[in-house]
């Protein structure tokens, strides 16, 4: 008995797709749809966007992107938020933003929606930190922790009043609980 191997999708090809809503991501040779965000997460990651980018872009430290495109390592994925040390941030001849990103995130958060496979979220902040990454977060909106993914792939459940690992230089604080409290409108 012989098994069909189905042939890889090459990156190239993945590139020059065009792009949909949600987006699709290349891991492993394979395209991945990412689920479309629901309150929690939308919530969650526009406020951590906006914290993070009210003391980093002013100081010109770094930059919080939602959902940006990174290419790099053979795979195309779309961390929640992709936060950039200033200084690695890709910018054009004229002084604007690129729009190709081919290298990994400083700091890259997931956070985990409903129906979502951990072990597949968790592999794209273990990509991510095989190469280069300093920092990654995958939020459990369900559980209210936070599993941190350290420099050599060292990774650490915090839950409540623990203090959080921020991308150095950032001054910034913020707990687990912190977080999670913003999801509470009263």
């Amino acid at each position: 008995m012989t098994t069909a191997i189905k042939p890889q999708l090459i990156l190239e090809k993945f590139l020059k797709l065009p792009e949909t809503k949600p987006a699709k991501e290349f891991i492993s040779g394979e395209i991945i749809q990412k689920p479309m965000p629901q309150g929690e997460h939308s919530r969650l990651q526009g406020k951590m966007c906006t914290v993070i980018n009210q003391i980093a872009e002013t100081t010109k430290i770094a930059y919080a992107f939602p959902e940006l495109r990174c290419t790099f390592g053979g795979e195309s994925i779309i961390p929640d938020i992709a936060i950039f040390r200033w200084e690695r941030i890709p910018f054009q001849s004229s002084g604007r933003v690129a729009n190709r990103f081919e290298i990994h995130p400083d700091w890259a958060i997931e956070i985990l929606s409903p129906d979502q496979s951990q072990t597949k979220v968790l592999g794209k902040l273990l990509h991510c930190s095989q190469h280069g990454t300093e920092l990654g977060w995958l939020i459990y909106p369900e559980e209210d922790s936070i599993l941190v993914v350290f420099p050599g792939q060292r990774v650490e459940l915090l839950t409540g009043d623990i203090q959080l690992p921020i991308l150095s230089g950032i001054q910034l604080e913020l707990t687990v609980k912190q977080i999670f409290s913003w999801l509470n409108f009263a």
